[in-house]
């Protein structure tokens, strides 16, 4: 067992946790923020997406051990972020979610995307949510939230 000292969602974490104990798990199990989904668990799918320092890491192969003294941010610290708020919303209107499995993860790689600016066409789109897997929608509405989501997060604030 380790003693683990980090931040989660802006909250200081203490806990001890096995070391070979995955971040998503010690999320999941450990704090109870099931928000966080497990899909394949060999960091394939995105479905474990979650942000550590800011950038996003797959959690299912993460030891959370190697997040000591470190900021993560699971779907759950999301609440008051107003660029997942219109992503929220735009992902609605466009109909990008269907059985919501992939959603957490989905929703947190855009939210980077559109904050890289790594979602100029739909091509680059595509090609930066690669790592995201979704097997409901065939992606049209996830462009579309995306794409939506670009326009009006940089759209000039009235």
């Amino acid at each position: 067992m380790t003693s683990l000292s980090l931040t989660v969602n802006g909250a200081a974490v203490v806990a001890d946790v096995d070391d070979r104990m995955t971040l998503a798990d010690f999320l999941r199990d450990k704090l109870d923020l099931t928000g966080t989904h497990l899909g394949c668990e060999h960091g394939v799918c995105g479905a474990c997406t979650v942000l550590v320092d800011e950038e996003p890491v797959r959690a299912c192969i993460m030891l959370a051990t190697a997040v000591a003294g470190r900021s993560v941010r699971s779907i759950e610290g999301f609440a008051d972020d107003p660029a997942m708020k219109v992503i929220r919303e735009c992902f609605s209107e466009a109909h990008g979610l269907q059985c919501g499995f992939c959603t957490p993860g989905m929703v947190i790689t855009v939210r980077d995307i559109v904050a890289r600016g790594a979602c100029e066409n739909p091509q680059q789109i595509r090609t930066e949510l690669a790592g995201n897997l979704c097997r409901c929608t065939g992606y049209a509405g996830i462009v579309k939230a995306t794409e939506l989501s670009r326009d009006r997060l940089k759209a000039p604030k009235q």
